[in-house]
């Protein structure tokens, strides 16, 4: 699924990422397993209330490679315009 991400329209870094759920963009967040619960758990709640769909299992560095970035990325999300 991470691979998905890597062709999509994306955000990247929980900023952007809690934006674009709130103005319903998202269409699925990715959260990095190693990144501080206590930063992401606004986001969790936010992509519950909005019935977003959330995926698990990879790290900070994988998204933000993935996302052809050079650094870790907490969170990221497949938008649609």
């Amino acid at each position: 699924m991470l691979e998905k991400l890597k062709e999509a329209d994306r955000v990247i870094g929980v900023k952007q990422v809690t934006k674009a759920v709130s103005n319903g963009l998202a269409e699925c967040v990715f959260l990095a397993d190693d990144a501080d619960d206590r930063i992401l758990q606004p986001l969790r709640e936010l992509c519950s209330a909005r019935q977003v769909k959330m995926l698990s299992g990879s790290t900070m560095k994988e998204i933000g490679k993935v996302c052809s970035i050079e650094v870790g990325a907490a969170a990221a999300a497949i938008i649609h315009k």
